[in-house]
């Protein structure tokens, strides 16, 4: 038990819910950023090389700064005194990973279009992959390469302690997940409360255009024929 951390913890779990609340307020029950005016990305090496890592899954420009901004909090610790080294690397990749899984479920937990009982396999279309019980195979991936990571940086400092902490940290990370689900309800009252007729001020705020409205793509279908032109490098996969 000494080495959980309720407080770090907590902090951890309570950013991945944060982050499931910003991107339920923006998508809405559209995830993937189905609906976002966002690129979409399936073609070229990059796209086919993400589609391969992420199941099939497009990139989206809104993905790249998701996924980044996150990835770089996790390393905020190297800014305040946490000397680098592989071991402490490792450790702070095991956390990304593990709170990557915990957020993106908990989008789909407090997101009222879906709650943990739509949260099923051929109901999401951006897990079209294999689902073992009530999971996309995605969650066990990223949970078992967080314990991989934990378990590399235990290696590199010949000490089972960040393999132990982590674990811990899963534990806690789960129990309150588990509360979360439980706890959902209320949130999804709360999040048709605010939506309920006559209760936006949308109309009483004084909005107007941005300068150049032209100049930002505004949906429709996007110009990809550059992707399209014969390369010269044409016969590679």
């Amino acid at each position: 038990m000494d080495e959980f951390d309720v407080g770090r913890t907590l902090l951890l779990w309570l950013w991945a819910f944060g982050l499931a609340g910003i991107e339920i307020e923006i998508e809405g029950g559209r995830g993937w950023a189905e609906r976002m005016p966002t690129w979409f990305l399936k073609r070229g090496r990059i796209g086919r090389i993400y589609g391969l890592v992420m199941g099939h899954r497009p990139l989206t420009g809104y993905h790249v700064f998701a996924f980044t901004i996150p990835l770089l909090i996790v390393h905020l610790p190297f800014g305040f005194g946490l000397d680098w080294s592989v071991e402490a690397e490792l450790s702070q990749l095991a956390i990304f990973f593990a709170l990557a899984v915990i957020w993106d479920y908990l989008w789909f937990v407090n997101n009222p279009a879906y709650t943990v009982r739509r949260f099923q396999r051929g109901r999401v279309w951006w897990f079209e992959v294999p689902w073992v019980w009530r999971f996309p195979l995605d969650y066990y991936t990223g949970v078992g390469l967080s314990i991989a990571l934990a378990g590399a940086a235990a290696l590199v400092a010949g000490d089972p302690a960040p393999l132990r902490s982590h674990l811990w940290l899963l534990a806690g990370l789960f129990v309150l997940t588990a509360l979360a689900v439980l706890a959902s309800p209320l949130y999804h009252r709360w999040y048709r409360h605010m939506r309920r007729a006559g209760a936006d001020d949308r109309a009483r705020t004084r909005t107007y255009p941005p300068p150049e409205p032209e100049a930002a793509w505004e949906g429709g279908v996007p110009d990809l024929h550059p992707l399209d032109r014969p390369s010269e490098h044409a016969g590679t996969p």
